[in-house]
């Protein structure tokens, strides 16, 4: 895991001191993460980088753990190159003086702004480029990051979650170490410890004066916090929010206002939309009697924890082809501490739309909620066959975006995508195009809905498309 800091400009070389870095040496410090390594690359008179290198242990990391899930994933992973939780750790120990915004020798320099570029080779982000500038261009960054292939030799497998990104600003450096602690988990929504009650004074402490009037406040909380609803509104309070624990929202149900003209507004943000593509999907299953269910492509359990809590549903399953994801998934559902009823009643398996897996025929429904749109359009005839003619559910149920709605977001280009990750975007007609021959084809009737605030002429935000078979098999 390497990261640079970089200044420029007339006083470039006092980021050593800032860091107390010595620029003629290599500055070691053994953590319970791992091995960091502080040391100048560079010293001009106009340009000075401090490069942080961690070496993480992934074996060392899980060592003596009581339980173990997902085995394979917790010594095969991407910890010891990509930023993360881990590295916030390096920051806070070897840049500790500098973040505590004290400098012995040169005083008068922690509150000197100086021109600083921080380049990050590796940064996961659960939102893309566009969380990375949403999460750091209020506080005076430009954001330049280009998403990295999943294998340089194989174009054909398209892009990863990770970006290599260049944050550029002129701040202090305390201010810019600051934000870096705080924004940097939160890109990757996952902790590799565990968040407790000093978690909240920790954020408040780095958050300084400009965490209480951040854009997206309530999405760093809850995910820096690890989405304890009890530690977030303790910190939305000290944080001087008037609305009162009893009215407030997560980022997941913030409502948006409704306008007759919704072309002229910003649309839903992402948890908005999210929330409302969740509650849809629950009310179409619920609708539909279905007690057993496949949510394929579960990511980190977004929407398993509702149905496992819906006493209606006496099996559910969340299957995704990543492991580091179900890993997420299990830390976020707490199955350690979840009910035993629930329990019984939940499994977590790896497994991928394109491949047969016997382990997903005969239940009641399965579950693809802004899954199609990953998968590269050569591999959708090994999604039919696998999901519609040897998993066969009695009802199938598939989201995804409308292209159409996307000239109303006014941070895409022309053409450009709602996600790094999406391979394509379908119109209405196209998923109409795509769905009603599959269910056909198969003995499936299709009906479709929409997700969102609609607007006249682009219809809304996400489309669904509900499968039922039309026979009497016995699901």
């Amino acid at each position: 895991m390497y990261v640079t800091i970089t200044a420029t400009g007339r006083h470039a070389g006092d980021l050593t001191f800032l860091l107390h870095k010595h620029p003629d040496r290599v500055h070691v410090r053994d953590l319970s993460v791992g091995r960091a390594h502080a040391f100048t690359t560079e010293l001009q008179q106009d340009r000075c980088t401090v490069a942080l290198l961690l070496e993480v242990d992934p074996v060392g990391l899980v060592r003596g753990a009581t339980r173990e899930s997902f085995t394979l994933g917790q010594y095969v992973n991407d910890r010891p190159y990509a930023v993360s939780s881990l590295l916030v750790v390096a920051v806070r120990r070897m840049f500790s003086t500098a973040l505590a915004r004290t400098c012995a020798a040169r005083p008068e320099l922690v509150d000197e702004p100086l021109n600083l570029a921080v380049h990050l080779p590796a940064l996961p982000s659960t939102g893309g480029e566009t969380l990375v500038r949403d999460l750091f261009e209020p506080l005076g960054w430009t954001v330049d990051a280009t998403a990295l292939p999943l294998d340089p030799a194989i174009p054909a497998w398209g892009r990863s979650r990770y970006l290599d990104a260049t944050l550029t600003a002129t701040l202090t450096v305390a201010d810019a170490l600051a934000h870096l602690v705080v924004l940097l988990p939160v890109l990757d929504d996952a902790k590799h410890y565990w968040v407790d009650e000093a978690e909240i004074a920790k954020l408040q402490h780095a958050g300084g004066d400009w965490l209480a009037t951040h854009p997206q406040r309530d999405l760093i909380a809850h995910r820096y916090l690890a989405h304890r609803r009890d530690y977030v509104d303790t910190l939305l309070e000290r944080l001087g929010d008037v609305a009162g624990t009893a009215e407030r929202t997560t980022p997941d149900t913030a409502r948006v206002p409704r306008s007759a003209s919704p072309s002229t507004q910003e649309p839903p943000t992402r948890e908005t939309l999210a929330h409302r593509r969740r509650g849809a999907v629950l009310a179409a299953l619920r609708d539909l009697g279905a007690a057993t269910i496949v949510d394929m492509g579960c990511g980190p359990g977004a929407l398993l924890g509702w149905l496992v809590r819906n006493p209606a549903n006496t099996r559910v399953v969340g299957a995704d082809v990543s492991a580091g994801a179900l890993a997420k998934a299990e830390r976020g559902l707490n199955l350690d501490r979840m009910p035993d009823t629930q329990r019984a009643k939940l499994a977590l398996l790896q497994s991928s739309l394109t491949y047969r897996d016997d382990r997903l025929a005969g239940f009641d429904a399965m579950v693809l909620m802004e899954v199609v749109e990953h998968l590269d359009a050569d591999r959708l005839p090994a999604l039919e066959r696998n999901v519609f003619a040897h998993a066969r559910p009695r009802h199938v149920l598939v989201t995804t975006p409308n292209r159409e709605y996307n000239v109303l977001y006014p941070r895409l280009t022309a053409g450009g995508l709602r996600h790094t990750d999406h391979r394509f975007e379908w119109t209405r007609a196209e998923f109409s195009g795509w769905a009603e021959p599959l269910a056909a084809a198969h003995g499936y009737t299709v009906r479709f809905a929409g997700i969102g605030d609609a607007d006249d002429t682009h219809g809304t935000p996400t489309q669904m498309a509900v499968f039922t078979r039309k026979d009497k098999e016995t699901a």
